[in-house]
């Protein structure tokens, strides 16, 4: 079931008492403020905004009036005109319809990233000093340091920032003021790749395409679906494999 149907009755009603309120005193009584006297209304306000915002998810699928009158006849006490298998049925259906919905929405989300990601490779790999290794990921020496290099079994030190192609930042290490430390084998496969071409003291930006990223499931609120993805790293320190030692 959609979490946007798992709101309990009382918020619900709430919710339509508040909308019927507004539709029911016009324009302009609904742009009076409402009276904040009493705790109750206090309360009652307060509850009010958040099912507003709980509520925008299915704003377009609920009809108010037929809202408030489900609310009337709970609280007269009389027989719903949906049975509760009829009420159960219906939230299903509108769930799957939203449902399918999202997952369209996605899909092109997806196609329109993975379209725009493959143009900006295209067009990066013309570029002097880049050069692209055999999985497709791309790479450029900004700094180069010496020593010894990483393997997937390693741990690194590192200093970075992440964008989008569009510049949009979703993640920095400069930006929190501290490196991080990880294995290299449990980050995406461009990373695991990438870092391994570098010495401590070096600064590379790679361009690291979807299947080499987070794919059709993207990441968090800011990484969709098929994003390529931009990053600068700087390899501070690596730690041995102490087995390998």
């Amino acid at each position: 079931m959609n979490k946007a149907f798992r709101l309990t009755a009382a918020a619900l009603a709430l919710a339509a008492l508040a909308a019927c309120a507004q539709q029911e005193q016009g324009a302009a009584d609904a742009a009076a403020p409402a009276s904040l006297d009493t705790d109750a209304q206090k309360f009652g306000y307060a509850i009010g905004v958040d099912l507003g915002k709980s509520l925008q998810p299915v704003k377009g699928d609920v009809d108010i009036a037929a809202l408030k009158a489900g609310l009337d006849d709970a609280f007269a006490g009389t027989t719903p005109k949906l049975d509760d298998a009829a009420r159960e049925e219906i939230k299903n259906s509108v769930a799957r319809k939203m449902q399918e919905r999202q997952q369209a929405e996605r899909a092109e989300q997806a196609a329109k990233a993975q379209q725009e990601g493959e143009a900006f490779l295209a067009e990066n790999a013309k570029r002097e000093g880049v050069k692209t290794t055999e999985s497709g990921l791309q790479y450029e020496v900004l700094t180069e340091g010496k020593g010894e290099k990483p393997t997937a079994e390693d741990r690194v030190t590192v200093h970075y920032k992440g964008t989008l192609i569009n510049g949009e930042e979703f993640d920095s290490s400069y930006a929190r003021g501290q490196p991080v430390t990880f294995p290299l084998s449990n980050v995406i496969p461009g990373w695991t790749e990438g870092v391994q071409l570098m010495t401590p003291g070096s600064k590379y930006k790679f361009v690291i395409p979807s299947k080499l990223a987070y794919g059709e499931r993207g990441a968090g609120v800011k990484i969709g679906p098929n994003e390529t993805l931009v990053f600068e790293v700087e390899l501070i320190s690596i730690e041995k494999d102490e087995a390998k030692k």
